[in-house]
């Protein structure tokens, strides 16, 4: 016999019309957008124990259930556990781990192996809960590579929906879109896949990019926000963060820059020492950056975890437990709730005729003006050693693990990065 599952109050969980269950809830960027679309939160899920902590902190009135891995929650759940009728779920909203099918991690020793990570498992719980509870919907956020390439979880997903479909009656029909949250009003050039699956078989509506042409910028969600205590910069080139002038990178400092030549040109990652612009959207915040890595906040420092949340469109209330790295990695995995906020409305007007009458109650007021950017100071002598010519990078493809090979047979030398997450990145900045 399974584990009873319950929420952490051991009550029953609390009904409505356009009820929801979180599953891989993170900090809770999810579920807050989809409760300012009108959707009622009972229960969620989430593993790490750090992250609860902080949804305690925000969230005290919804319940988390127990045990808190999603494949024993999901050999265990029976709709009535949360005071529901099997299909009277109206959405199965979820954010799983983003690490298998992440392009940051292929610059990790393991890489980005798709469904061969163990960390992958847990879609397989997620789908054991859709045919548990029948929901109405269901809405997947992830990186991009969740959707696109050989790693993609796409072919796992349509094989077990298919099979929920012959058994079940229901169906579940995929659809999935990239959208990048900046042209929905987020202050950060973060894309995101979305998967949304009707039961009923209906295609998706999507939002309407809003913020395409003139989008919100670092400014607007930062100028108001004083970090108690501001994290200094570390590791061998921390000082010269402040001779890179606002919007760029270490570039700057090559062959193609205007500062003196310190490095080869696309022989780093994009954010390496990547600083903030006042005047454009954030670049994507990273959950787990090193000490170089960037968006780095134009006061030349790392960004602190108030002003992560804060491109991610969380409140000025929300508050983070955990250590500064923790904090960070809880504010760099979340969803922008102000997506889910939109996303959820387009679900809500497809299930029950739902209509917005107001602007989102998430989105970032645009500040009247914005001040011109610091002049970058003269680079510090001690990085005047690096000075002199550094090759560029050969071309993508022939990096550190080279797809390709040279006409006169080597494969080139790739340097710290591959070219490939340089591109990607660089396309999105733009």
């Amino acid at each position: 016999m399974g584990q009873t599952v319950v929420g952490n109050s051991g009550k029953p969980l609390s009904n409505g019309q356009q009820l929801c269950l979180s599953a891989f809830s993170g900090i809770g960027g999810l579920d807050l957008g989809l409760e300012h679309a009108g959707f009622s939160i009972i229960g969620g899920i989430e593993i790490d124990a750090v992250a609860r902590r902080s949804l305690a902190l925000n969230r005290p009135q919804i319940p988390y259930l127990k045990p808190h891995d999603i494949n024993e929650v999901a050999s265990a759940l029976v709709p009535h556990r949360l005071g529901i009728a099997e299909g009277e779920l109206a959405l199965l909203a979820a954010g799983p781990p983003c690490q298998p099918f992440s392009k940051a991690a292929q610059w990790a020793k393991t890489g980005a192996r798709g469904l061969d990570d163990n960390r992958a498992d847990t879609l397989q719980g997620l789908l054991t809960l859709v045919e548990r509870l029948l929901p109405r919907a269901i809405l997947i956020e992830n990186v991009p590579g969740f959707v696109r390439g050989e790693r993609s979880a796409l072919p796992i997903l349509e094989k077990r929906l298919s099979a929920i479909n012959c058994r079940r009656g229901t169906r579940y029909k995929l659809a999935c879109r990239v959208l990048n949250a900046a042209e929905f009003g987020v202050p950060q050039l973060r894309r995101r896949a979305i998967v949304i699956a009707f039961r009923s078989g209906a295609s998706p509506m999507w939002p309407t990019a809003t913020h395409r042409e003139r989008p919100m910028r670092a400014w607007d969600a930062l100028h108001d926000v004083c970090p108690e205590a501001p994290p200094a910069p570390t590791g061998r080139f921390a000082r010269l963060l402040p001779s890179i002038p606002e919007g760029f990178n270490y570039q700057f400092f090559t062959e193609r820059g205007d500062g003196p030549e310190l490095f080869g040109y696309r022989r780093r990652y994009w954010s390496f020492l990547l600083k903030l612009a006042k005047d454009r959207p954030a670049w994507t915040v990273p959950a787990n950056p090193g000490p170089a890595t960037g968006p780095f906040h134009w006061d030349s420092r790392p960004l602190a975890p108030e002003e992560i949340l804060r491109l991610q469109t969380f409140p000025k209330s929300w508050r983070l437990d955990g250590t500064y790295r923790e904090q960070v990695r809880q504010a760099g995995n979340a969803t922008p709730p102000l997506l889910a906020e939109l996303l959820g409305r387009s679900i809500a007007a497809q299930l029950y005729g739902a209509k917005a009458h107001r602007d989102p109650g998430l989105a970032i007021a645009r500040a009247e003006s914005v001040p011109p950017a610091t002049p970058p100071r003269p680079v510090s002598a001690e990085y005047m050693a690096l000075a002199g010519h550094h090759e560029a990078h050969p071309g993508a493809g022939y990096g550190p693990s080279p797809r390709f090979r040279h006409p006169d047979g080597s494969s080139g030398d790739g340097g710290t990065a591959g070219s490939v997450h340089t591109e990607l990145q660089a396309v999105e900045a733009t």
